[in-house]
Order: structure tokens, then sequence, then C-alpha cells
């Protein structure tokens, strides 16, 4: 079995991605066939320099963008053969995603950013919003619940935005360099809090880093490097 499979079956994978981009008179590989799967409640770490495709990747994974060769599957269904509608539909509840720079609704307070991963998927009623009180009162915000996004901290917008993520209780959560715009001691806090939160709904965790403090926190470590994933 290839190192970079798990050894029980995947909640997600993919096999083969190929991805190019033009550039100039030239085209430009930036994925050319990379493996990939993970199984529920597993965190795997994936680092690689600047521009060695790690957002492409996780774009791919999370069908927002489209490889041009190579198999997704979310689970036991092919996601690389559903229409664009087909995925957006089933994205909302099939994954959460953390970004570096939040993408919190600044009109909305830290309780509705929570409450609008159930809005995307049409479904919020009484358990939505007992779910989304939950969810602030276990990554710490209890009491900051009717706050703005711009009257919180770095550090407590990204914990908003882990608890909108973990809102539909996904199967999966992508989080692109959660970190990139807090503090080293911030930073380890929001990792600690993604680990351990993950853990406790059998979330599988993708999480692409620069950090190899935070890449060692989690189950495997991968490496992109010229278009090709192996161990960090």
């Amino acid at each position: 079995m290839s190192v970079l499979q798990p050894s029980s079956p995947s909640v997600l994978s993919a096999a083969g991605l190929h991805k190019t981009y033009p550039s100039g008179d030239r085209t430009l590989a930036v994925l050319s066939g990379v493996d990939f799967a993970i199984e529920a409640g597993q965190s795997v770490s994936i680092r690689g320099e600047s521009g060695s495709g790690k957002s492409t990747l996780l774009n791919i994974l999370a069908g927002l963008d489209r490889p041009d060769r190579g198999e997704l599957h979310w689970g036991t269904e092919t996601a690389h053969q559903l229409s664009l509608g087909e995925l957006t539909a089933r994205r909302g509840r099939f994954l959460g995603m953390v970004f570096q720079s939040y993408y919190l609704i600044p009109e909305l307070d830290a309780f509705a950013n929570v409450l609008l991963g159930a809005r995307v998927v049409g479904a919020v009623g009484a358990t939505e919003r007992t779910r989304a009180t939950a969810l602030l009162e276990r990554v710490g915000l209890a009491e900051r619940g009717h706050h703005l996004p711009a009257q919180l901290s770095g550090g407590e917008r990204q914990r908003v935005a882990v608890a909108r993520a973990l809102m539909n209780r996904p199967k999966v959560i992508l989080a692109d360099e959660p970190t990139g715009n807090l503090d080293e001691r911030t930073g380890d806090e929001v990792i600690a809090l993604l680990l351990e939160v993950c853990a406790e709904e059998n979330a599988a965790l993708v999480l692409v880093t620069h950090n190899p403090a935070h890449a060692k926190k989690t189950n495997r470590q991968l490496a992109l490097k010229n278009g090709q994933m192996g161990h960090a």
C-alpha cells in the first residue's frame, strides 16, 4: 500500500491529479499525478514552498477547481464526475473550510456567522441554533456571540471560522494556512483547537501549513514538491 494511503477506508481520496496553468508562452505543471487519501478522524498536514500547488490541491479536493486529469472521491461518491451544481449542493454538508483570511461576513455577529454554514444548505431551525451556540462555547467564545468580526481579535475570528466550518457536521475539514495572519502563540492555540474539535467530531483534517511545528502535530506529514506528493 502506498505511503500516502491510510489503512482504513478513505473519507476523501484523489488519484492521479494533474493540473496545469498557462504561463506566458509556456504551460506550468502545478500537479503531476498527485495521489492523496485520508480516513475519518485522521489529520494530515501538507507543506511545500510557495507556488508548489498546495492551495490548488485543496481547491480540487474541495471541488472548487477541476483537475485536468485524475479522480476525486468524496467517500463512495465519484466527485470528479459530478456537475458544478451537484458539487455545490453536496459540498456544504460534506466538508468545511477554514482560510487564512477568515472570510467572516462583517455585518453579521459571531453567532450569525457560525449559523451561516447551516443557511448555505437551507437548514436553519432550533436544532441548528442550538448547534451554533454549542460550537461557539466549544471554541471558547460563549460570551462573544453577539460581537461583530471587527470587535474580535484575529484569533477569535479564526475560532469563529472553525466553528462555522463544523456547523453541518462535515466529514472533512480543509484548512488553508489557518494561522497565517496570527501571532505564534495564537496560531498554536488555533491549531490545537482544530485538532481537538476534528477528533471530537470524527472529521478528517487536511492542514496546509508552512509551519513545521504545526505540521508535526498531525497524524501524517506530507509535502508537495515539483508537482509530486511525498513524505515531509
